[in-house]
C-alpha cells in the first residue's frame, strides 16, 4: 500500500472489543492513521490507555463533546477516509440505522461524509432477531457495508452467526474498499482445493493442491466488487471472510452437485479445484488389509464427471468459464487443446512444477485474442492478473447476445423447476 488512509475506528460495547486492540495494531502496521472513538460501554471492556498507546493518538470519548469548542469530533470525522465500527453491537447498529445520535460514536456516524463499514458482534439470537435484520437491511440500503459476522462459538457459550471477524480478517479485507471494481454486480462461482476419492474408510486418491490459488482468486474477485461463492474440497489455507456462500465437499461428484446447485444466476465460473479425473469404481466398506504373501487387491477406476466442461457446454448458458490446465509437459500445446475441447473462453496454464502446493506461480493466460505469460509471482499477484483479464473479456462480450442468452437460460430454469428430469452431465437438474 503506497498511501495509508485516515481510519476512524469506532468501538461499541461488546466483549469482542478486545479484538479492536489487535485491529489498531494491524492497521497502523499497514500505514494507516487510526483515530479511535469509544462509547462508555466499550470502555468497560478495553482500556482507553491501551488503545491510545497502540494508535499513538488520544482516544475520543463522550468527554470530547464538552472539551474546547466542542467540535473535535466533527474535525475528526471530516479528516476520515473511512469510518469503521468494530465491534458494532446490536444497540449501536439500531441507533445508526435510525439516525439516533446520543453518544459521540453515533453522532460521528450521523455527521460523517465518508463511507461507513460495520463489523457486527452479538449473540446468535440477537443477530437473527427480526428487528436487527431490519436495521441491517436499512443500513445496506443506505450504502453501509458489513464485514461479517462470522459463525462459531460465542462468549455466551452458544454457537452460531454473530461472532465478530478476527482482526486479521478485517485488516486483510479493508484494502478491497479502495480498489477498482471492474466486477461490480457480477456473481462469481469458484471451485478450489484437492478432491479426495475414497478407496476404503482409510485410504483414498487425491493430489497435492493446497487451495491457495482458489483462495487468492476468491479474494481478487471480492476486491473487484464481485459477489463470490466458493465450493471447496481439501484446503491447506483458510477460506477468506466476506464470501456470499461457502460449501465444503470431499469428492468430485459432490463438487459437481454443489456447483450445479449454485450455478443459476452466476455470471462467471472459475474452475480452480484439482478434481480427480478418476475414482475407485467401488469403495470398500472395510479397510483393505495387507496379508503377507497375498496378491494386492486390484483397484478398478471409473471416470469422474468433467465439471468445467459440463458448465461450459450447457445449452444457452452465458456463464463465462475460466479453466486451469496444470500440465507436466508440453504446456501450451496441452492447454490449447484443453481450452478447445472444453469450450472455455479463458484458460490459465501452468506447469505443475511451477505451482502445485507452492506459494508462487508462473502462468500463461490463453483466450481467443492472445496468449499472455505472467512471470513467476505470488499467487495473489497472479490472481489479480487473471481477474484483470477476466474483467476485460467480460466487457468485450456483446451485451445483446448475453441478454438474450440469459433470457433463454431463465426460461430453461423455469422449466427445470416445473419438471424433475434425471440429472445428466450436459443438463444437470438445478435447485436454486
Amino acid at each position: 500500500m503506497k498511501h495509508g488512509k485516515h481510519i476512524l475506528l469506532g468501538i461499541s460495547g461488546s466483549v469482542a472489543a478486545y479484538k479492536a486492540c489487535e485491529l489498531v495494531r494491524l492497521l497502523s502496521k499497514q500505514g494507516h492513521q487510526v483515530q479511535v472513538v469509544m462509547t462508555a460501554s466499550a470502555a468497560r471492556f478495553v482500556g482507553v490507555q491501551t488503545l491510545q498507546a497502540l494508535s499513538g493518538r488520544p482516544v475520543l470519548t463522550d468527554a470530547a463533546l464538552q472539551e474546547g469548542d466542542g467540535m473535535a469530533h466533527i474535525r475528526a470525522v471530516r479528516a476520515a477516509d473511512l469510518m469503521l465500527v468494530a465491534p458494532a453491537s446490536a444497540n449501536t447498529i439500531a441507533k445508526i440505522a435510525n439516525g439516533l445520535a446520543d453518544n459521540l460514536l453515533t453522532e460521528m456516524a450521523a455527521a460523517r461524509s465518508c463511507p461507513l463499514v460495520l463489523a457486527p458482534a452479538m449473540n446468535v439470537e440477537m443477530w437473527n432477531n427480526p428487528a436487527n435484520r431490519l436495521n441491517i437491511a436499512r443500513l445496506q440500503e443506505f450504502g453501509v457495508q458489513l464485514m461479517g459476522p462470522d459463525e462459531g462459538e460465542q462468549a455466551c457459550g452458544e454457537t452460531g452467526e454473530g461472532r465478530m471477524l478476527e482482526a486479521a480478517e478485517i485488516a486483510e479485507w479493508l484494502p478491497d474498499l479502495w480498489s477498482a471494481k471492474p466486477l461490480a454486480g457480477k456473481n462469481v462461482l469458484i471451485t478450489a482445493g484437492a478432491c479426495y476419492e475414497a478407496i476404503d474408510p482409510v485410504r483414498g486418491l487425491t493430489n497435492r493442491s493446497s487451495g491457495r490459488m482458489g483462495v487468492a482468486l476468491a479474494r481478487a474477485c471480492r476486491a473487484a466488487g464481485a459477489r463470490v461463492s466458493l465450493v471447496h474440497a481439501g484446503m491447506q489455507v483458510p477460506v477468506p471472510a466476506g464470501l456470499a456462500h461457502v460449501e465444503a465437499v470431499e469428492n468430485a461428484q459432490q463438487m459437481y452437485d454443489a456447483v450445479f446447485r449454485r450455478l443459476h444466476g452466476q455470471d462467471v465460473f472459475i474452475s480452480v479445484a484439482a478434481v480427480t479425473d478418476y475414482k475407485p469404481a467401488q469403495t470398500a466398506e472395510h479397510k483393505l488389509k495387507k496379508d503377507a504373501g497375498a496378491v494386492p487387491p486390484a483397484i478398478e477406476l471409473a471416470e469422474n464427471p468433467d465439471i468445467l466442461q459440463a458448465v461450459a457446454k450447457r445449452p444457452n448458458s452465458q456463464v463465462f468459464c475460466v479453466g486451469f490446465a496444470a500440465e507436466s509437459e508440453n504446456l501450451l500445446e496441452n492447454a490449447r487443446a484443453k481450452r478447445e475441447k472444453k469450450g472455455v473462453p479463458l484458460m490459465v496454464a501452468n506447469l505443475v512444477s511451477d505451482a502445485l502446493g507452492k506459494d508462487s506461480s508462473k502462468i500463461v493466460l490463453l483466450d481467443n485474442e492472445k496468449e499472455a505469460e505472467i512471470l513467476e509471482s505470488s499467487k495473489e499477484q497472479a490472481a489479480r492478473a487473471i481477474v484483470a483479464r477476466l474483467a476485460t473479456l467480460l466487457m468485450q462480450r456483446p451485451r445483446h447476445a448475453a441478454a438474450a442468452a440469459d433470457k433463454d437460460e431463465g426460461k430453461n430454469q423455469d422449466q427445470a423447476d416445473q419438471d424433475t428430469p434425471a440429472e445428466t452431465e450436459e443438463m444437470p437438474a438445478q435447485t436454486d
